[in-house]
């Protein structure tokens, strides 16, 4: 029975669609309405509601799962019921599973695997240091996201399925090709049980397919307990010895034959590809190795030498026998009353001394548990279990171990001692703090190198400025702080130099435009003025920094604008003419008698002509009169010309109403 779509679960959290269903769970995408994102929301199915068992390690181990925070683990965050509903709410991964991705892409090359299983392997050993085992590892329960980074998935679910004897058989089925030959067995499930379903995954990530198959679950089961892991260079001779090695040594049959820990086959798995591996020898378990020992057989007499024996010792004892019997009739019965009471006087001192000896032994010793790795609180209990108290708690950090953990005990792990007696704890208070340095002023490649080797993770933040390019400009922790390197990101803002920035074209621009770019980008600008007859005035005519050219803040441009065609150039010049002088001519017989009576009057003025002159030049035009006077004789006249650069100028000179004299086309 699944759940309503849209149905809202805690108040909080909104179905959207169903996703999946597992052995005792099924999965919905859901939407966080507080948080605003999407959720896996896994919900322990109807039939499983009023299991007491089922509930209680579905709550204690998902309330486990919480403990495991690591990027390659599909974090937990709520666990929680609903009206009798049990859910818990975890990372929604977007993307498929590595089943799926194995169908899809086929074989992985080496690198790919390799790359791969890390991440696996990382989640792992932390889930193990948390004494969590996930006992159904397999590629449906590996998810890959967008990134292709792998999130280890249903941890707790698993437990609790095994814890509870749950079988189902489309589980099973899933299950069998991945399950350790001591699973199979019925025996108990450890770590090194989930290191075997490990080498099972790389084996099929490098072939493709499980090496265990049957028609049944049943024949798979026992193929992992009877058969030889095939061998994966057969079907892909390019896969190096050193590899097929990690998937060998990892699914042994026996657990003593695999790896102590995930750690172990993580740092042999990153190494497998290494040229100083090339020709290493196939792995032997040490199972395998051991030889078979030959018992000497007892030697019993044959029956020749017995009777040989025998004959002797009855010719020779014969006669002392009888002799013997004679004397010892007589003494049995005066003895026979000495020898009833000797015995019970042995009986009872040996029951006596028997009472003493069991009421003044010392108690069995007890073995110190191993307990490292595991928080302090379950040292204890595991101190208590078998019948040791916690001495002096000794608190120490760590690199290895995690804050709160147990780093060792004193005595060690594994040593006898008397009951109740006192252990000491070593606790681990994590990686050491450091007091962080002011790395202002420095070169960033230095300050890197020096907080990458404290454990730091170290980003660059690239800023312009007037510093050398490579200068350490800012850090995001103060200096002097006290912090944890392992793991703790720091932020080094860096300079780049002063900003380099690409000039613009800026002809066409007017002045306010020409001022607004360099107020943008800080430019200090001069302006000139020019002629010109293309660019229209008040426009740029020319810049001292050309386009497409660099240039940073603080520098200086000149900028010209026009101020409109330019003004021609004026050519002065002077011509100098002489205007004669002519007399005024006798006027006709017909006028001699109105002239006679005015000849006193005339005799009495002197002749004249009068004179006009025409100028054209820059000041003048020819049809305007430039001059007009009398002369009584000849007369010389300078014009003074103004003219245009590249035109002429010119004169016209009337006499009485006559032209005497002209002249144009006059340059200088």
């Amino acid at each position: 029975m699944l759940l309503e779509i849209g149905k809202k679960i805690g108040e909080r959290y909104k179905i959207i669609r169903h996703i999946g269903t597992g052995g005792m769970a099924n999965v919905y995408l859901g939407h966080d309405l507080i948080l605003d994102r999407d959720v896996a929301v896994k919900v322990l199915r109807y039939d499983f509601q009023n299991n007491k068992e089922a509930l209680r390690r579905f709550q204690r181990e998902a309330l486990s799962a919480t403990q495991l925070i690591h990027p390659n683990i599909v974090g937990v965050y709520d666990v929680d019921e609903d009206n009798g509903l049990q859910y818990i709410i975890m990372e929604y991964v977007e993307g498929t599973d590595l089943k799926k991705y194995i169908e899809k892409n086929g074989k992985a090359s080496p690198e790919e695997a390799i790359h791969i299983m890390s991440q696996v392997l990382s989640a792992m050993a932390l889930a193990h240091r948390n004494r969590i085992i996930h006992r159904d590892i397999k590629p449906q329960n590996l998810l890959i996201d967008k990134d292709n980074t792998i999130k280890v998935t249903d941890f707790g679910i698993a437990v609790a399925l095994s814890d509870t004897s749950i079988t189902q058989t489309n589980t099973l089925l899933g299950s069998v090709h991945y399950i350790s030959p001591e699973q199979a067995r019925g025996s108990m499930t450890t770590i090194k049980s989930d290191i075997y379903a490990l080498g099972i995954v790389l084996y099929e990530l490098l072939n493709g397919k499980v090496p265990f198959d049957g028609e049944s679950a049943v024949s798979i089961a026992l193929k992992h307990f009877q058969e030889p892991m095939p061998s994966i260079r057969e079907q892909n001779p390019e896969i190096p010895q050193s590899l097929e090695n990690v998937i060998l040594k990892a699914t042994a049959k026996e657990p003593i034959d695999r790896y102590e820990s995930c750690e172990d086959m993580l740092h042999d798995l990153e190494s497998s590809l290494s040229p100083s591996r090339a020709h290493e020898e196939v792995f032997t378990p040490a199972a395998m190795l051991d030889e078979t020992k030959v018992l000497e057989p007892i030697k019993v007499p044959d029956k020749t030498q017995k009777e040989q024996t025998v004959t002797a010792t009855t010719v020779e004892d014969s006669t002392a026998q009888k002799e013997k019997e004679r004397n010892s009739k007589k003494e049995k019965k005066s003895k026979k009353k000495k020898w009833i009471f000797a015995i019970l006087f042995l009986i009872a001192a040996i029951a006596i001394a028997a009472f003493a000896i069991f009421m003044n032994r010392e108690p069995d010793p007890v073995e110190v548990p191993a307990i490292s790795n595991v928080n302090e609180n379950t040292a204890r209990s595991l101190l208590q279990e078998a019948n040791l108290t916690v001495g002096e708690v000794i608190e120490e950090y760590n690199e290895e171990v995690a804050e709160g953990f147990v780093i060792r005990t004193n005595p060690e792990s594994g040593e006898f001692l008397p009951p109740s007696s006192e252990v000491d704890l070593y606790i681990s208070l994590g990686n050491e703090p450091v007091i962080f340095d002011d790395y202002l002023g420095e070169n960033y490649s230095d300050a890197r190198s020096e907080l990458r080797e404290l454990g730091f993770m170290v980003e660059r933040e690239n800023v312009y400025d007037e510093s050398e390019s490579g200068t350490v400009l800012g850090q995001s922790i103060d200096p002097n702080t006290e912090v944890v390197a392992k793991g703790t990101k720091v932020v080094l803002t860096v300079s780049m130099g002063e900003q380099t920035y690409t000039m613009e074209n800026l002809s066409g621009l007017n002045r306010e435009a020409v001022e607004s770019y360099a107020d943008e980008y800080g430019l200090n600008v001069d302006f000139n003025e020019e002629a010109s007859d293309e660019i229209a005035e008040g426009l740029v005519l020319s810049q001292s920094i050309s386009p497409l050219s660099n240039f940073n803040r603080g520098d200086n441009i000149t900028v010209t604008i026009s101020s409109g065609p330019a003004e021609p150039e004026i050519v002065t010049f002077s011509k100098e003419i002489t205007i004669p002088f002519e007399a005024p001519q006798e006027e006709s017989s017909s006028e001699e008698s109105n002239s006679e009576s005015n000849s006193s009057e005339s005799a009495s003025q002197p002749a004249r002509n009068h004179v006009i002159i025409y100028m054209k030049d820059a000041d003048h035009k020819i049809e305007d009169v430039f001059r007009e006077f009398d002369i009584k004789e000849e007369q010389k006249v300078t014009l003074n010309f103004r003219i245009l650069e590249g035109e002429n100028g010119a004169y016209i000179v009337e006499r009485d109403g006559k032209v005497i004299m002209e002249e144009d086309n006059l340059t200088e």
